[in-house]
Order: C-alpha cells, then sequence, then structure tokens
C-alpha cells in the first residue's frame, strides 16, 4: 500500500527508482566479473521447477518472421517497450545494452549487438513455522530464474514476431555472461565476489535476450553509492519506497499482499445458490467454445481461433501456455506424507508456496459437484475427482489497464499473461502435492474440468458483481484472472466474504453504462441456473470479445469498474467508508466519475498498437481510445433486453455440427426473481 500515486511514472521506469541512481561515464572492468549461480537445486521443488524451465526453454530461439512489422526503427522507443513488457511481467530489474565482446561465452550468435537484461528477486521467505519454509529452502534461485525464464521467453519471442532475430539465455541454455550483461546494462556490480543489484542485493536470477536489433542503452552503474538516497524513502516520482518494502516483509508468509484477513467472513455467499437447483453443464454449452464451432455465425468462429492473441505481445505467451497443459495432472507418490495430515497447517503451507510463486491471491474451498463441468469437449463425462480446491487470482496489472480502454490492442495480453502465470504456478503446486501422495490436478484457462467463477466466490476471493458472471474483489476489484488446483489433500476452507457490493452494484450502472456492447445489465438480479445474480447477455458479450474490430478481446467492464484502483492509502480509506458506512456507496460511485477513474492515462499506455492478419503483422485500421460516456443514461429494465439462455438451451455434449442459438427465444425468457425463489422454497420447506 503506497501514499505516493505513481499515475506520472513511465511504466518502462519500474517500480524502483533506478532513474535517481549514480551511473558512470565509462564500463566498468569486465574481465573481474564472473557469473557465479547456485548448484542446480535438488529438492523436490526445485526439481519441478527445472522442469518447467526446460519445458520453456525449447522456446529459447526459432526463426524470426520473414517480414519486418510495421514497427519504428527507433531504439529508444523499443528499449522502453521491452522494459515496460518486463515490468508488466513482474520482473524486478530491466535493463538494456550493447553486447560487449568479452560477454560471448559460446560462438557469437550472427548479428546480435544488443541486449536486454532482466533481473528478477527472490520471493520472501515463507515463516519458520510454516511447513512451505522446508519446501522453498534450497530452491530459492529455481523460483525467480522460472520466472526470469519466462519473461525472457516472452521477450525474445515477441522481438522475433516483429522480424527481428532474438535469443532467450537463461542459466543452463546461454551463450553470454549474465554477469557482464548485468554490468553493461547497469542492473548490477559486481562487489565482493559476486553481483549486487541496487535496491535487491544479491538474492535474485537474471535471464538475458540478444537481439539483432538496437536498442537504446543504460548506462552502467557508478561504484560506491547509496543507491536511491532520499528519494527511496520517500517514494519520489511514484517509485516504490523502503518503508512500503519492509512493512510487506512483515505480513504473514500465508497471507497475500492485499489485507483479506480484514474483510467480513460469512457462512454463505452474499447471492443465493440454490445448489440442489444448479444444473451440471458439457464444456460445450461455454459461450466461447459455441464460437468456436459456429453456434454465433462464420465471423464469430473463424475470429475465435485469434481473438485474445492477434497482436505479437500476446501471441508471445500462446506456446508456454499450451506447453504446460500436458503437465496439469499426473501419477501420484505411492504414499501420502504423515507430515500432511492437518488441514489447517496443509492450507497455510499451500497459500504461502503459492505467494513464493507469484500468485496475488489465494483461498481453499470445497470443490462442490455443481462446480465441475458435466462433459467434456468432446461428450466424455465428467466425474467429480477431487474434494478441495485451491483458487489463486492473478491480478491484470492496474498501471496497463490505467494506459488502456480496456478493450484495445493490450487487453488480449493481459488475459495472456494472467492465465499464463496461473498454469504456471497451479501446474507446479499440483506437481508438488502429487509428490507428497495426494491427487492433484492444475485446471486452468487452457484446460479446467471445473467452472472456476463459483469457486472463487466459495473460497472467499470475492462477491458476485453487476458485471454478471463475474466475482469482484475488494481490491483489485474484477481486474484479475483465476487458476484452480483441485486436490484431495486435506485443507481448512475458507468461508465466503462480504463487503457490502450487493448494495454497491444496485446503486452503480458504471459498468452497464460502460459496456461497448450493452451486454452488462441496468435491471435488478434474477435466478440464473440456480443462481441469483445480475445476467448479462452472454451471448452479446461473447460476439463482442470475439469480433473486436479495433482491439483484441475486451476487458472495459475491468478497466471502469470503482473498485479498479491504485490501492493508495487513499483507495483503502474509501473502500473502509464503502464497507462500514452504507450511506456513502452512492456518493463514491458518483466521486469516482467526478475524478475521471476509468479515463485513458496515456503516461501508462506502453505499448504499439499492431495486429496479426493472416500471419502478418500490420498496423491495425483502427484502435478503442473511449472515455467515460457520463452523458450516457442508464436505461430502464425494461428498455434493455437480456437475452437468457438457461440449461434447457444447451447444446448437447457431444455436439460436432453448430447448433445455431435461438436469439428470439432468448429474449421471450423471464427468470425467476429472487425473492420468488425464496418463497417457492419457503413453501416448498
Amino acid at each position: 500500500m503506497r501514499i505516493i500515486s505513481n499515475r506520472d511514472r513511465a511504466v518502462h521506469l519500474g517500480p524502483f527508482p533506478m532513474e535517481r541512481v549514480a551511473r558512470a561515464a565509462a564500463m566498468p572492468d569486465l574481465a573481474v566479473v564472473l557469473d557465479r549461480f547456485p548448484a542446480t537445486s535438488q529438492t523436490s521443488l526445485g526439481r519441478i521447477v527445472n522442469e518447467y524451465i526446460g519445458l520453456f526453454e525449447q522456446f529459447r530461439t526459432e526463426p524470426p518472421a520473414p517480414e519486418r512489422a510495421p514497427y519504428p526503427a527507433d531504439p529508444q522507443k523499443l528499449a522502453n517497450e521491452l522494459k515496460a513488457n518486463c515490468y508488466f511481467l513482474n520482473a524486478s530489474l530491466a535493463g538494456s545494452c550493447a553486447i560487449p565482446e568479452t560477454a560471448w561465452i559460446g560462438e557469437r550468435i550472427a548479428g546480435h549487438g544488443h541486449a536486454l537484461a532482466i533481473v528478477v528477486e527472490f520471493g520472501r521467505d515463507p515463516a519458520r513455522d510454516n511447513p512451505a519454509a522446508d519446501w522453498v529452502r534450497g530452491s530459492e534461485y529455481e523460483c525467480a530464474l522460472l520466472r526470469a525464464a519466462e519473461i525472457a521467453l516472452i521477450s525474445a519471442a515477441f522481438l522475433r514476431r516483429l522480424g527481428f532475430d532474438a535469443t532467450a539465455h537463461t542459466r543452463d541454455r546461454s551463450d553470454v555472461s549474465h554477469a557482464k550483461i548485468l554490468a553493461a546494462a547497469g542492473l548490477a556490480r559486481w562487489s565482493e565476489g559476486s553481483m549486487v543489484a541496487p535496491f535487491i542485493g544479491r538474492r535474485f536470477a537474471s535471464c538475458i535476450v540478444t537481439t539483432s536489433e538496437p536498442l537504446a542503452p543504460d548506462r552502467p552503474l557508478a561504484p560506491g553509492f547509496v543507491d536511491g538516497g532520499l528519494g527511496w524513502w520517500l517514494g519520489a516520482g511514484g517509485s516504490e519506497t523502503w518503508w512500503e518494502r519492509w512493512r510487506a516483509s512483515l505480513r504473514p508468509s500465508h497471507a497475500s499482499r492485499f489485507p483479506m484477513e480484514d474483510i467480513r467472513r460469512v457462512p454463505e455467499t452474499t447471492t443465493l445458490i440454490l445448489e440442489d437447483e444448479v444444473p451440471r453443464v458439457p464444456k460445450r454449452a461455454n459461450f466461447f467454445t459455441r464460437a468456436l464451432n459456429g453456434d454465433l455465425g462464420e465471423k464469430a468462429q473463424r475470429e475465435r481461433w485469434r481473438f485474445a492473441y492477434k497482436t505479437p505481445i500476446a501471441e508471445a505467451y500462446v506456446k508456454l501456455i499450451r506447453a504446460m497443459v500436458p503437465r496439469q495432472d499426473g501419477e501420484v507418490a505411492s504414499a501420502a506424507s504423515q507430515a500432511t495430515l492437518e488441514p489447517t497447517a496443509n492450507a497455510r503451507a499451500i497459500k504461502a508456496l503459492m505467494y513464493y510463486l507469484g500468485a496475488d491471491m489465494v483461498g481453499a474451498c470445497e470443490a462442490k459437484p455443481y462446480t465441475w463441468y458435466s462433459h467434456q469437449d468432446d461428450g466424455t463425462p465428467i466425474a467429480p475427482t477431487h474434494r478441495s480446491a485451491v483458487v489463486m487470482l492473478v491480478d491484470q496489472g492496474f498501471e496497463t489497464m490505467e494506459g488502456a480502454s480496456g478493450d484495445d490492442w493490450i487487453s488480449g495480453a493481459q488475459s495472456m499473461r494472467a492465465y499464463m502465470r496461473g498454469g504456471e504456478v497451479c501446474g507446479i503446486v499440483a506437481a508438488f502435492i502429487r509428490g507428497l501422495g495426494w491427487p492433484a490436478r492444475s485446471q486452468t484457462n487452457a484446460d479446467s474440468d471445473v467452472l472456476q467463477l463459483p469457486l472463487v466466490l466459495l473460497a472467499g476471493l470475492g462477491e458476485l458483481s453487476r458485471i454478471g458472471e463475474l466475482v469482484l474483489n475488494p481490491f483489485v476489484g474484477p481486474r484479475f484472472k483465476s487458476a484452480v488446483v483441485t486436490t484431495d489433500l486435506p485443507l481448512a476452507w475458507d468461508s465466503p466474504i462480504d463487503f457490502g457490493l450487493q448494495d454497491t452494484c444496485s446503486k452503480c450502472m458504471k459498468c452497464a453504462r460502460e459496456c461497448p456492447c450493452s451486454a452488462i445489465s441496468f435491471g435488478d438480479k434474477v435466478m440464473f441456473n440456480g443462481y441469483e445474480m445480475w445476467k448479462p447477455d452472454v451471448e452479446r458479450c461473447t460476439r463482442y470479445r470475439v469480433t473486436n474490430p479495433h482491439g483484441s478481446a475486451c476487458g472495459r467492464c475491468m478497466k471502469t469498474c470503482p473498485y479498479n484502483h491504485e490501492g493508495l492509502l487513499a483507495h483503502r480509506a474509501v473502500l473502509w467508508a464503502a464497507i462500514h458506512l452504507p450511506w456513502t456507496r452512492r456518493w463514491i460511485v458518483r466521486f469516482d466519475d467526478a475524478i475521471g477513474n476509468g479515463s485513458i492515462n496515456a503516461v501508462k499506455t506502453w505499448w504499439t498498437d499492431l495486429e496479426i492478419v493472416e500471419g502478418k503483422v500490420v498496423k491495425p485500421k483502427g484502435t478503442n481510445q473511449r472515455g467515460l460516456s457520463l452523458e450516457k443514461a442508464a436505461k430502464a429494465p425494461d428498455a434493455h433486453r437480456i437475452a437468457y439462455y438457461p440449461a434447457s438451451a444447451m447444446p448437447p455434449p457431444d455436439a460436432k455440427q453448430p447448433v445455431t442459438v435461438n436469439r428470439k427465444a432468448a429474449l421471450g425468457v423471464r427468470p425467476e426473481t429472487p425473492a420468488e425463489a425464496r418463497a417457492r422454497r419457503s413453501h416448498l420447506n
């Protein structure tokens, strides 16, 4: 939690005040600089993480696109965009340089004259009394290296898609000295036998990307200075401060960086769920799957293949995401560890491990039968197999969201980044649990046997919102994606939460007003397939997201929600008021509009708008640049009709041919109200 906003801080500057660090006029003596990597971890966790690093390394080098993209020939712009992308991916430090001749340790790659250097600091060690402390010990370097490798491989893939030759260099697959590149790029100094990075120290891992395309170089660090000075303590320029890091270090290792422990827990979800009336649905009923199968017409079917990754930066994630799918399940150790029989200790340990690996929030709940899909895409029945679910959220990033319209060309990359991180963390944790002798499967956007929305709700990570089929968290709003590990490991479950959202959403129409395709309801909640919710027009939403002509996918509702904010102390005060002083909620919503929250902050727009069309990178024909629609009046419920597609209208689980949607019939559906449902159930009882 910060006091000073970073809204005027360009994303490529990163979280630390590297611009305040003293720089040398000339290159330091690189003859004394040596690579000193820790020995390869032999711990259970370390072996799993190294397997994922090896999985990613197969994509370290590939042929670049045959034709150069229409990207400006500007070394400074490219360097800034690459660094901003590294920070979007949660790098600790990023810098660029011309490659010193002495940095090559293998055969020099022809044409490669510049490098992007990436530093990722070690995670915060789990508390000594947490079982995860033993799990993590000895694999700290590998866990940081995995993140650095992920960032390097995505950066290299992005460069190659632009037509620039690029290779990623990890610890085990490298043609350059990491230490010499770090020194040249001004990210670390050689001191007492190892590299030391400003603000971080020695506990970090690095990866390098070399490329044929010129990058504006950063200057090496000057020796012997106190980095950041008073500016680091004060947060000059909106950078992270020493005291913020110190305060974060005091939080329990099984708790996230957000104080979810301060949110009220309740026995039942704040929206009614008639569990015995919730139908299990096949994967074929998912509207993205329906679009893929032609149910929404030829255009939606064609665009469904590419809508989320039709930009070079979003496409860079695809191979990593797909490569992880075969590892989502696997063999279970023959005997369960006797140290893993206590549910509360297990829950604390798994949460700490997930936070160490990069989750932003974690909760646990029962994997109730209705949260499982009924059939696979091919019609094969799915039987609920695990008793519990560990649910993690990945924040899609306020800074990047701040620079976007929500439905422009970065939206797909925001989703793909979160899906990749969720697949990575859950895949490793599921494998680790299986190594402890308990069945576990990673459930991700790429391949999930469970419906994640009800699990996010049941795990106490949010409440259902007006956006509809989306859970809203008190600290990051709707700005997240989820991933799940289902398991039989004994776990203590979390309770649902109540932070007053149902009343706030009843007063706030901002997401409905700002939705570019009018898919969000202005009316009251209804009962749909056993859930009480503000039901969105999912068909209309899906059509827009997959065929958006001036952007990639859509997250406009996430962008404009009043709960999507920077997380400053002032925002925490407003959240406290919204929770504890119900009469302030209407005024808070109006104030959110008055100060322009949800507008585009051009300082944070770090990416270049590009589109992939028929395999070629081109300039898009247009870009959504929406401001707030303050003049757009809220529609009366009877003037804004929602198409409802209940379970009875779903296609058969094994349908191979298009099952065309009947929108006319869907518009004629009149769902039961929550009051009617409660009265009916009361009468039956």
